[in-house]
C-alpha cells in the first residue's frame, strides 16, 4: 500500500453508519402499498449487483414522518446485515426514487466529505477485502447477522481524496458502461416482446388483413397469416392455427445438481430457478435454450443464448415436433400463469404434469420461421452486448481489489480501462 495511504477502523472513519427505525412507529404490513410517497427496501430490492426494483414496497408520507432514523440521502450507501449479509447499493442519480427508506436488516453508511468520497465508499464495501471482513465478524447460523457494533471493527484504507476519486472514477467509467449495456439489452428484449405481443396476442396482422387495411409486412410475411378469426376454446383466434397443450409442444427435463464449489469455475453458464447462479466448466445443454424455474421461483423463464448447466431447482426445454422457434416459445411459455401450477410442498414448486396441460395457442411452423428471422438479429445483438458486460465486469472485478488495497496505482489502471471501453 502507498506510504501515503492511511487504514482506520470504521469506528474511527470518516462516515456514520445509520441503522433503521426499529420502534412503534415502524410500518405494519397491511401499511404497504404498491404505489406511494416513500419506497421501503426489503432484502430483494438489495443484491449483490445493487438496487433491483421489481418488487416494490411503499409507505404513506403520514407514516414517513412518523419514523426517525433510516432515510436515505443522495450517495448513502446500504448494507444489508440480516439473513443475506453483504449486499451492497448505492443511492445515486440514477435511482428513480427520491424518498427511500432502510428496513431494519440494513444500514446505511453515509461518508463525510471532504475527507471521504462515497462513491470510494460504496467500491470498498463491494471489494474482497471488506468481504473478508465481514465473513469473519457474521454471526448466528440460523440467521447471518452483521451487528453495527461489528461493522465498526472493519478496517478501510483511506488513500488522498484525489486518489479516492481516481479509483471511483476508473471502476464508475466499468459500471456505467456494464448499465448502458444492460439498458440496451431491456431496449432489445422490449423490441421482440412487442413484435410477439402484436402477432401472437393481438393479432394485429390478421386484424389488418380481415379489415382490408395493409399489415404493414413485407408481401412473403403478410401472406402468411390468414385473414379472419374462428371460434376455440381459447377464444378467438386466427383462422387455421391449432390449440395444443404444452406436454405436446414441450419437455420440461429436470436439470442436474451441482455444489456450490463447482458453480465457481470455468466458462459455462449455470441457471438456477431465478437467472444465472454461477459459472462451471461443463455444459449440461445445448444452447440456445429456455430455463424454467422449478423449485424455490417456480415458473420463472430464462433465456440462455449459449450453451448452459441447470441445476436441479430448474428444468430445461426440450421442443417437441410443430414447434420450429424456441424464441417464439420463450415468450409463449413467459405468458403462461407457470407460478399457479405449484406442487405440493413447502418449497414452492412447479408441478410438471399441471404444466402440461396447460394450452396454448400454436401458430404455423412458417409464421413461427417468420418470427424468428425477425428477432433473430435482436437476440444476437444481445449477445454480444452480454458478452462485452461479462468482459467488463471481469475487468473491474479484477481491478477492484487491486485498487482498493494499492497494490495498483491508478494511472497503470486508467491507461488499461481506456483501451477497454
Amino acid at each position: 500500500m502507498a506510504s501515503e495511504w492511511r487504514a482506520v477502523i470504521f469506528e474511527q472513519a470518516p462516515l456514520e453508519i445509520i441503522d433503521g427505525d426499529r420502534g412503534v412507529n415502524y410500518p405494519k404490513r397491511s401499511e404497504f402499498s404498491a404505489s406511494g410517497h416513500c419506497l421501503f427496501l426489503n432484502a430483494r430490492n438489495v443484491t449483490p449487483s445493487g438496487f433491483s426494483f421489481s418488487e416494490r414496497s411503499f409507505i404513506s408520507k403520514e407514516r414517513d414522518a412518523l419514523l426517525g432514523k433510516g432515510r436515505l440521502v443522495r450517495n448513502d450507501v446500504v448494507l444489508t446485515t440480516r439473513g443475506t449479509v453483504g449486499n451492497v447499493a448505492y443511492f445515486d442519480g440514477s435511482v428513480p426514487f427520491e424518498h427511500m427508506r432502510i428496513n431494519s436488516g440494513m444500514v446505511i453508511l453515509r461518508a463525510r466529505r471532504p475527507t471521504l468520497e462515497p462513491r470510494y465508499l460504496y467500491f470498498f464495501v463491494r471489494s474482497a477485502l471488506f468481504g473478508a471482513q465481514v465473513s469473519s465478524l457474521r454471526t448466528g447460523s440460523a440467521q447471518p447477522q452483521l451487528p453495527i457494533r461489528d461493522i465498526n471493527k472493519i478496517e478501510i484504507p483511506i488513500p488522498p481524496v484525489p486518489e479516492q476519486r481516481a479509483i471511483a472514477h476508473i471502476l464508475g467509467t466499468l459500471d456505467d458502461k456494464i448499465e448502458l449495456n444492460q439498458r440496451m439489452n431491456e431496449a432489445l428484449e422490449a423490441m421482440a416482446r412487442t413484435l410477439f405481443q402484436s402477432w401472437f396476442v393481438d393479432f394485429d396482422p390478421v386484424r389488418a388483413k380481415a379489415e382490408g387495411r395493409d399489415p404493414g409486412l413485407p408481401r412473403e410475411t403478410a401472406e402468411l397469416f390468414p385473414d379472419g378469426f374462428e371460434e376455440s376454446e381459447l377464444g378467438e383466434v386466427p383462422r387455421g392455427w391449432s390449440i395444443a397443450s404444452l406436454g405436446e409442444i414441450l419437455e420440461l427435463a429436470y436439470g442436474k445438481a451441482l455444489k456450490q464449489e463447482e458453480r465457481r469455475i470455468g466458462e459455462v453458464l449455470v441457471f438456477g430457478s431465478n437467472g444465472q447462479v454461477g459459472w462451471h466448466d461443463q455444459k449440461l445443454v445445448d444452447g440456445p435454450g429456455i430455463v424454467v424455474g422449478r423449485k424455490g421461483n417456480p415458473g420463472v423463464v430464462t433465456w440462455a443464448q449459449t450453451d448452459f448447466w441447470a441445476i436441479d431447482t430448474a428444468f430445461y426445454v426440450v421442443p417437441r415436433a410443430d414447434c420450429s422457434s424456441l424464441r417464439w416459445l420463450y415468450y409463449a411459455l413467459a405468458r403462461q400463469d407457470l407460478a399457479s401450477l405449484g406442487a405440493d410442498s413447502a418449497v414452492p414448486g412447479l408441478n410438471r404434469n399441471l404444466a402440461y396441460m396447460s394450452l396454448e395457442l400454436l401458430p404455423p411452423r412458417s409464421i413461427q420461421d417468420a418470427f424468428n428471422s425477425y428477432v433473430q438479429p435482436l437476440f444476437d445483438r444481445r449477445e454480444h452486448t452480454d458478452e462485452q458486460g461479462r468482459t467488463l465486469a471481469g475487468l473491474r472485478d479484477a481491478l477492484l481489489p487491486k485498487l482498493i488495497s494499492g497494490e495498483l496505482r491508478v494511472k497503470d489502471a486508467e491507461r488499461f480501462v481506456a483501451r477497454m471501453v
